[in-house]
């Protein structure tokens, strides 16, 4: 079995929400402290950190959210996990494989012809070397995984 997906999963969807979050409370609670609260002008100090919290709340909600924990491949399969719950998807039922290029965290999301437990789209951070000129460069994972599925369907009757 190989994985597919980047280990650092866990810490875009888990760890750094959090650290996000605290970020904006201390920076926040700083400004708040340091104002002078008699008077009326308190309404530039929470537009910011509000501002801040609502960009973060949808770029997590783009980028982030509808991220799988690991992926695996196994063979002729794609073993997913998401937090308790894993399903066994055969590489002949995926549709397409599709990766981001200059976004990062960069994504590749399989497309399938039907719905699995995790819906139609799974999409995973791919575990691949990162740098500037990878970047431009078409991911990998992604690459393997479109030619494994492209001979797992060429083997189908």
């Amino acid at each position: 079995m190989r994985r597919l997906s980047s280990p650092s999963t866990f810490f875009y969807k888990r760890v750094f929400p959090v650290l996000w979050l605290a970020f904006v409370a201390v920076f926040m609670a700083i400004m708040l402290f340091g104002a002078d609260l008699r008077r009326q002008d308190i309404w530039p100090f929470l537009c910011l950190p509000l501002l801040m919290s609502g960009t973060f709340g949808f770029l997590f909600w783009k980028l982030i959210s509808d991220l799988v924990d690991e992926v695996w491949l196994d063979g002729a399969s794609l073993l997913v996990k998401n937090r308790d719950e894993q399903a066994r998807i055969d590489l002949s039922q995926v549709m397409n494989v599709n990766a981001t290029e200059m976004v990062n965290p960069r994504r590749v999301t399989v497309m399938l012809r039907g719905d699995s437990r995790f819906g139609r789209n799974i999409t995973f951070i791919p575990a691949s070397p990162r740098g500037f000129f990878t970047a431009f460069k078409m991911d990998p994972i992604a690459a393997d995984l479109i030619e494994k599925v492209d001979a797992a369907r060429r083997r189908q009757p």
